[in-house]
């Protein structure tokens, strides 16, 4: 019988016959031996020591201190007062002291650390409308159901930032004071806005259109979260154009922590004024702080950290300390591979028995 009109026949998927697609390329397999492996097992683990050193000594360059504010000094009212859920509309002040015994030169970072939060659970993670962060009007007024229950009041007015991530918001806010030998004060001035990531700030997180309309008459319809203390179009009294969605803090908060031990940016040292133009000089400070955040119920602490960066950033051990165990494992490995090779394979009759 003829093959039949139209269907292909039994070879039409045949590969060319080309050394390409038959394999016949030529080809070059190393030769693993003691005198290539040996060599580079040493070159790796010398690599490894010297970044693991280099990384080491860039670290310790940095400068940072830490305070444990949250029953420190006089927040130790504030503190029994949050235990207490009917105080919790109720602001409270306190003071701590924060010596300073080495100038911390350059560009210093001031940041507010919580302790044993988690917000890399998942349905915490998820309570959120990233649509209405864009500034979608019709999630303003319909938010994602992800958000319940701080979607909606019990009036049904829609919340404005929906979820359980932006009602959990950090709202200490904290007062820099230098004190100087001769018994003066000055407030020590932190940059508070630009704190953000570009992608955040420009993509992320935008506004509704306001068209012809304020930003208060485009929230008009909404109703602040229900632990806030001012609506989000009111967030910064100081900057109008830091209120709403694009607000610094709420950015920043909104970005989820991946440990429950975290850090977040409050604000840079602002160099243009002095004594701080070369940074923050020697001597003692106090904190003015505005305690609203609690911690008791989830058995929590909060800190304050004053750093200083290089490339690398801040204070992190973790990676010198890999490049330095890596290198010492690779070089033990090397070690013991030399004396097996020594003693059973260095002529090759005892690898033959």
């Amino acid at each position: 019988m003829g093959k039949v009109k139209g269907k292909p026949g039994p070879l039409a998927r045949r590969p060319d016959n080309s050394a390409f697609k038959q394999q016949r390329l030529p080809a070059w397999t190393p030769m693993l031996t003691a005198h290539t492996v040996l060599p580079s097992f040493y070159i790796m683990s010398m690599i490894c020591m010297l970044l693991g050193v280099w990384l080491l000594l860039t670290v310790q360059s940095t400068k940072e201190i830490k305070l444990d504010y949250t029953e420190a000094g006089t927040c130790n009212i504030c503190f029994e007062k949050r235990k207490n859920v009917s105080n919790a509309a109720q602001s409270c002040n306190c003071r701590v002291v924060l010596p300073i015994e080495k100038a911390f030169k350059g560009n210093v970072f001031f940041y507010y650390g919580l302790r044993n939060f988690h917000q890399n659970l998942r349905r915490y993670m998820d309570s959120r409308d990233d649509g209405q962060m864009v500034g979608r009007k019709n999630n303003l007024k319909n938010p994602s159901s992800y958000c319940k229950p701080f979607a909606k009041d019990q009036n049904g007015n829609p919340i404005a930032p929906c979820g359980a991530v932006a009602n959990s918001i950090f709202n200490d806010s904290f007062s820099l004071i230098y004190h100087g030998s001769d018994g003066s004060s000055a407030p020590v001035p932190l940059l508070r806005g630009g704190i953000t990531w570009y992608t955040d700030k420009n993509v992320k997180f935008r506004n509704p259109k306001l068209e012809d309309s304020t930003l208060a008459q485009v929230f008009n319809n909404t109703v602040k979260p229900p632990y806030w203390e001012k609506p989000v179009y009111e967030l910064d009294p100081h900057d109008p154009t830091n209120n709403g969605f694009i607000n610094d803090d709420l950015i920043v908060w909104m970005r989820e922590a991946a440990f429950p031990n975290f850090k977040k940016l409050y604000g840079v040292l602002n160099r243009a004024q002095k004594p701080f133009t070369k940074g923050l000089p020697a001597g003692n400070y106090s904190i003015d702080i505005q305690y609203n955040f609690p911690v008791k119920y989830f058995q929590g602490r909060k800190e304050v950290v004053l750093t200083t960066l290089t490339w690398f950033g801040g204070q992190n051990h973790f990676l010198p300390v890999a490049y330095l165990v890596t290198s010492s494992l690779i070089l033990l490995i090397a070690v013991v591979l030399t004396v097996f090779w020594w003693k059973f394979g260095k002529d090759g009759k005892n690898m033959e028995e």
